[in-house]
């Protein structure tokens, strides 16, 4: 050990030495063949920690603070502490607190402001006494200020006990010096790595590189740009990206050391211990200049003096008061930067320095070879750590023979941690024989699973980006490494070990879960928690999986947000376990409900559904905002369909939102629209068309009641009748409609065509609707434009046609939707985007052309730095307009403005407005607006583009076995009747188009509806007659009267001969 400084008091351990100060590195004799651990210092006192436990002070001794009452100038050991293996001391200004292997903390010396932790003042305690207040908790390190003293427990919690005039105790009050540990709940949650003191200020370091200061701040020691005093814990935001790894406070100034090997330094410089070559205080962190680009491992700070160790200079670095010789530069000048620690410290960093092989792989260990006080059968001395604290600095240092690993503040001993779950701990944990889990293994899960300090401090990634660029938009969480160790924690082998972990999370950790976490670190659980398969199970649903899932909603506003902004950062396949843990407890609450719940429990049911169903809205908020983490149906909880009556839950929506202030009857499903999947959204839609048709059929026949009475009143037919000419059905249609008003439209539509004997049931609708929309987009009118590789088509700019046919054609969509009636419309997804006014993309082009579309991708993904000259473009678009050529500026003087690498994503945004906005807006405008009149409200705006473009033409989704097995026999037909078994025969061995001309012959289209081919409910039934007469359907009804044929090839015969000829409707 060497030491130097001041010695007066007897505080280096040097014996009975006539000096009083020490101007540079001597040995201190005492320590020979000893291996020093930790040091501690004192203003007056110092406090030795050997390896094998046993704790040595030496120095003054006025208040008890040795712990002995032996020689002061040499070291003597602590009886009292005998018994105890010691881990870590530390040293006030004239009190000291131990720290043994059990976690418990023993304290002497003067206590007159409580700094012991006794519950008393006493003014001096001579033996060292146990802190009885925190003997249930597992402490991991302790500091002590001047005045008062800390402690970190392994769970996370920060302890302060003793004098605080100026809030040094982070208790949130001035003034009052306090006996007994208290926890400052401001810091809890937060995982720390390291506390720290100084005179009346004090630190706490995260994890993560977060630094919190409080207490005295009259020269800015605490770094916050001010000189107030804090009574509670706040944070340096200015070294949060700094990747802080240590602390070490002086009397009132602060030194920090990051990762990256740079050593900041504010608060109090009079005497130059910030080392910017000033005597200025600084109230905000500052990197000491001449230290910059150096690998600095340690730094210690004194009363009003540092040491850096910086092995890449080949010295120490010593700056600050030197009046004692505490800079062991030879002289007691101050030093306002860094100057050398003297000798000739040299580098060693190969093994042919020393002949030692194991500094391969210590590449930054360094030699001292001879100082005048070593002898020289120890020359070759590697520093392993430097100390420093009141006036006085002390190094440890290993011979050649003897070399130990050198130690490095950066990494920090796994001794003094918090416990959080790594791999070690979990294959500990885990090692055990099955049965019931050791005591010592039973308290350690139950300590970590309820502090959220050490789940917080679990699984934090060590790639790019570490945990050390924790932010507001980084969780600096591993989610992989936190699924792969939950998973080798949870299983089968050991339920006792899950069973531990359970009752922990649901008695102690979450519900003492902070509605206003202290700082973002103290977030990271609610990411990696639903990882453990606890979560997922569905005997712990009601007691962890939905309390948590309360918990994070009773977050405040920011933290909340940090939640999302992380939440938006996780890969879809992490993010969509999530979502299917919270659609698992949706669906389980649900069928607990239709299994029935007592009427005492209905409350606490629709607070859980309702629970589950906000934190899926939050996750499909971020989702969405995000660009899609996942796709939308994702979302879709399919069950919802056999688990609810979606009809009766939109009506009881529907009174809700007419009638707010009535009898809260539960939680509705249509708060949550975005769990609805496609049919269940189509029964939506649905169930909202049939009640508004009701309200326009009631509102009529009030109407003609009222005309019975009131002549001026005109009657009104609570049908909207159309009565149409095959020949003229676009005519006849419009002028309908045109006279017809708003309300018309929400009533049931029949259609009448002149001289046929049909009644409408459904069929004659629906040929009404191919017919009129075949005619419409038929090219003579010239209102839409055909794409030959898409086939599909889109508003035509160029049309002459009256521009109401476009309304007409909207209101028909709309409806086709309100009728329940598919339609043949060959248009992309995008008219749909715009009929819900969303924006269609390049995506939506490459659709409707998609060579013009390629094209366009071609130039965005072109690397090359010569685009324009490849492409030869500007901000125009060239059209064939009857015959001619006309080119179009996308933008005003787009012909003069050429596309390049800067702009070409502004091209193809351009290109894409013009063809689906700018071009036709006045005709989409039109159809909009018809199509509004009919369908418009909230339900339509719960559906996806491609959702609604599937109710309005059906789909494709052909599934003829579902079809057979769906269809529903009347008469003597069953399944297994011979004609029966000849008709699926025949039908299966069909081509698919001659199946869709069935599909037309029988419902009217040959696409299928939204809810699958299930919902089209065939009937078959015989017919009397012979073999020679044809099937005939009844379209109304999907009804398709079948006779009795014998063979298969007439069957064959007769069926296809029926499908061939199938247009006109007439009685059966």
């Amino acid at each position: 050990m060497l030491c130097w400084g001041n010695a007066s008091y007897g505080q280096l351990g040097l014996g009975g030495i006539d000096e009083e100060i020490v101007v540079e590195p001597r040995k201190c004799e005492f320590f020979h063949g000893k291996q020093v651990c930790d040091v501690g210092c004192g203003h007056r006192h110092t406090a030795f920690l050997l390896e094998d436990g046993t704790v040595y002070t030496c120095g003054c001794n006025d208040l008890g603070q040795l712990g002995h009452e032996k020689s002061r100038k040499k070291p003597e050991q602590v009886v009292a502490l005998d018994a105890q293996i010691i881990l870590a001391v530390s040293c006030g200004e004239a009190h000291t607190l131990a720290l043994n292997d059990k976690g418990m903390v023993f304290s002497w010396g003067q206590g007159s402001d409580g700094q012991l932790g006794l519950n008393n003042f006493e003014e001096c305690v001579r033996v060292p006494r146990n802190i009885k207040s925190l003997s249930d908790v597992q402490i991991a390190q302790v500091a002590c200020g001047y005045w008062h003293s800390h402690a970190l427990s392994r769970g996370g919690q920060v302890f302060s006990w003793g004098q605080n005039r100026y809030g040094q105790l982070g208790l949130g009050i001035n003034g009052q010096s306090i006996p007994t540990p208290q926890i400052i709940q401001s810091l809890q949650g937060i995982p720390f790595a390291q506390i720290s003191a100084g005179g009346a200020h004090s630190f706490a370091l995260t994890l993560s590189g977060a630094v919190f200061g409080w207490g005295c701040n009259k020269f800015g020691q605490l770094g916050l740009n001010d000189s107030n005093d804090r009574s509670f814990p706040a944070l340096l935001k200015s070294l949060r990206s700094q990747r802080v790894i240590y602390i070490s406070c002086g009397e009132d100034h602060t030194a920090a050391l990051t990762k990256l090997r740079g050593v900041f330094t504010f608060g109090a410089g009079g005497y130059g211990q910030l080392g910017h070559n000033s005597a200025n205080h600084e109230i905000n962190p500052r990197k000491v200049f001449e230290l910059m680009g150096n690998v600095v491992t340690q730094i210690a700070c004194g009363r009003q003096h540092t040491i850096a160790f910086t092995p890449s200079r080949e010295k120490m670095d010593s700056f600050g008061l030197g009046g004692n010789g505490q800079l062991g530069t030879r002289s007691t000048c101050n030093r306002k930067s860094p100057a050398p620690v003297k000798g000739p410290w040299v580098s060693c960093n190969s093994p042919t320095d020393t002949g030692h092989p194991n500094l391969l792989f210590f590449p930054n260990i360094y030699l001292l070879p001879s100082l005048h006080n070593i002898a020289d059968s120890e020359q070759g001395c590697f520093v392993k750590r430097i100390y420093a604290g009141g006036d006085q600095s002390f190094a440890h240092y290993c011979t050649a023979n003897k070399l130990q690993n050198i130690d490095d503040v950066r990494i920090q001993d796994p001794y003094r941690r918090i416990c959080t779950l790594n791999e070690d701990i979990i294959h500990k944990w885990c090692n055990h024989s099955p049965g019931r889990l050791p005591q010592e293994i039973s308290n350690e899960i139950d300590l970590v699973f309820s502090s959220a300090s050490c789940l917080n401090g679990s699984f934090l990634s060590m790639s790019h980006p570490d945990h050390y660029s924790t932010s507001s938009k980084c969780s600096g969480v591993d989610m992989n490494q936190a699924r792969l160790l939950f998973h080798r924690l949870v299983q089968r082998d050991h339920p006792e070990i899950a069973q531990q972990i359970a009752a922990s999370l649901e008695k102690n950790l979450i519900p003492r879960l902070s509605n206003s976490p202290p700082d973002i670190e103290a977030l990271r659980l609610y990411l990696t928690l639903p990882e453990c398969p606890l979560f997922s199970d569905r005997n712990n649903y009601v007691t962890i999986a939905i309390p948590f899932a309360k918990s994070l909603l009773s977050l405040k506003e920011a933290p909340l947000k940090v939640l999302g902004n992380w939440w938006s950062t996780f890969e879809p396949r992490v993010f969509q376990r999530l979502v299917e843990l919270y659609k698992g407890v949706v669906v389980y609450l649900l069928q607990m409900h239709k299994m029935g719940i007592p009427s005492v429990e209905q409350r606490i049911f629709t607070c859980f559904l309702d629970t589950s169903l906000r934190l899926l809205e939050i996750l499909h908020m971020v989702s969405e905002r995000a660009g899609h983490i996942i796709q939308y149906d994702k979302f879709y909880i399919h069950e919802l369909d056999d688990l609810i009556d979606i009809r009766n839950d939109y009506v009881t929506w529907i009174q809700r939102q007419m009638y707010p202030m009535g009898p809260d009857g539960g939680v509705t499903l249509c708060r949550y629209p975005f769990v609805f999947d496609a049919q269940a959204k189509t029964t939506l839609l649905h169930t909202d068309a049939v009640i508004q048709m009701q309200m326009a059929v009631d509102q009529a026949q009030m109407q003609n009641f009222s005309s019975m009475f009131m002549p001026a009143v005109e009657s009104v037919n609570p049908c909207l009748i159309l009565i149409v000419r095959r020949e003229n059905i676009v005519g006849d249609t419009m002028e309908v409609l045109r006279k017809s008003k708003n309300v018309d439209y929400k009533k049931p539509l029949k259609v009448i065509f002149v001289g046929e004997e049909a009644v409408d049931a459904g069929g004659v609708r629906k040929e009404f609707f191919l017919l009129i929309m075949k005619e419409l987009l038929d090219p003579k009118y010239g209102m839409f434009r055909y794409y030959e590789e898409s086939r599909l088509i889109w508003f035509s700019n160029k049309t002459f046609e009256d521009i109401d046919l476009f309304n007409l054609i909207g209101i028909i969509c709309g409806l086709a939707i309100y009728n329940l009636t598919i339609v043949e419309l060959n248009f992309p997804v995008a008219l749909y985007k715009k009929l819900l006014k969303r924006k269609p993309t390049l995506d939506d082009l490459k659709e409707l052309m998609p060579d013009v579309g390629r094209s366009l991708q071609q130039l965005l993904d072109y690397t090359e730095d010569d685009l324009e000259e490849t492409f030869c473009l500007n901000f125009t678009i060239t059209e064939e307009n009857y015959g001619a050529t006309e080119v179009l500026e996308l933008v005003p003087n787009g012909e003069d403005i050429n596309v390049n690498q800067s702009n070409r994503q502004d091209f193809v945004n351009a290109y894409v407005d013009y063809v689906f906005n700018t071009s036709v807006a006045p005709l989409f405008e039109c159809f909009y607006a018809g199509f509004h009149k009919v369908c418009g409200g909230k339900v339509l705006e719960l559906f996806q583009p491609n959702e609604l473009q599937a109710m309005v033409i059906g789909n494709t989704n052909y599934d003829w076995t579902e079809l057979e097995k769906s269809t529903e026999y009347k008469g003597e037909y069953w399944a297994d009747h011979p004609t029966i078994r000849l008709f699926w025969e025949v039908f299966h061995n069909l081509p698919l188009e001659k199946k869709k001309q069935f599909l037309l012959f029988l419902t009217g289209s040959d696409r299928i509806p939204i809810l699958g081919m299930k919902s089209l409910k065939l009937v078959i039934q015989p017919t009397g007659g012979g073999e020679h007469y044809l099937p005939v359907a009844h379209t109304c009804f999907n009804l398709l009267d079948l006779p009795k044929y014998r063979s298969l090839e007439t069957l064959r015969e007769k069926l296809l001969q029926a499908i061939d000829h199938n247009q006109g409707f007439n009685l059966a």
